[in-house]
């Protein structure tokens, strides 16, 4: 495969066997033109995940890696470990359950194109106009981003989008913890990075189940929140040291 690739597209997945087939195939269409590939990390899928991820690269889609997990590891990790082997320069993820749309992808890499050197923007950030979850799901959510908002000022109106455009090089320089994953655009404008919110389709999920309930999402986003609203206190890279001439 080419190493001159414009765009790897990182996908989490874990027990999303009946998800994965369409969705890459969607995935296939939409980049048809652009220089890419795939990796999906099996999060300790108890599922068939695995067995069709290796059935579908046998059928031919030949841009696709496959990472494994022995044992579940989350989402954040399953994005660090495919960043660190992406060889893209920009990096799309998505969640594996299908909800997020494919076809957005390309007018979010349009936003990331320009001429060379004029084009400073670090991380393009899906906002779901059109949430296809649960009440409660999309109350609950409703409820995090207008406390994360307060806290961390980050100008985010839907940080929890799984589809994210995402410097690799940017991405890879975020200090990594668990679940790191809900606060990229805060994270990134901490490293002085430009942030630019896209609205994107957001889809009902056809087959599988949730993999967070409301209450345990609740419990651990507040931990993080308050870590990540610390590291932001304590942080000195929005200022740049200036190189004195003569």
């Amino acid at each position: 495969m080419s190493q001159d690739i414009f765009v790897s597209v990182l996908i989490p997945a874990k027990n999303e066997a009946n998800n994965l087939k369409p969705l890459l195939e969607e995935i296939r269409v939409a980049l048809a033109d652009e220089s890419y590939e795939i990796i999906v990390v099996d999060d300790g899928s108890t599922d068939a995940t695995l067995h069709e991820l290796r059935q579908i690269r046998h059928d031919g889609l030949n841009t696709l890696r496959i990472l494994h997990h022995e044992r579940s590891l989350g989402q954040s990790t399953s994005l660090y470990h495919a960043a660190r082997e992406a060889r893209g320069t920009w990096l799309a993820t998505l969640d594996g359950d299908g909800q997020n749309d494919p076809a957005d992808i390309p007018g979010m890499l349009a936003l990331v194109r320009g001429e060379p050197g004029k084009v400073d923007v670090q991380l393009v950030a899906g906002h779901r106009v059109n949430r296809r979850d649960t009440a409660s799901k999309r109350y609950a959510s409703r409820f995090a981003n207008n406390l994360r908002r307060r806290l961390l000022k980050d100008a985010t109106p839907d940080t929890g989008c799984g589809l994210k455009l995402i410097e690799r090089a940017a991405f890879l320089r975020l200090p990594y913890f668990d679940h790191m994953h809900r606060y990229i655009p805060a994270l990134i404008q901490r490293h002085n990075g430009r942030m630019i919110v896209h609205p994107v389709n957001h889809r009902p999920r056809t087959a599988g189940v949730s993999k967070y309930g409301n209450i345990d999402r609740a419990l651990v986003g507040i931990l993080d929140l308050f870590g990540v609203w610390w590291l932001i206190k304590r942080t000195r890279l929005n200022t740049i040291a200036q190189e004195i001439e003569g």
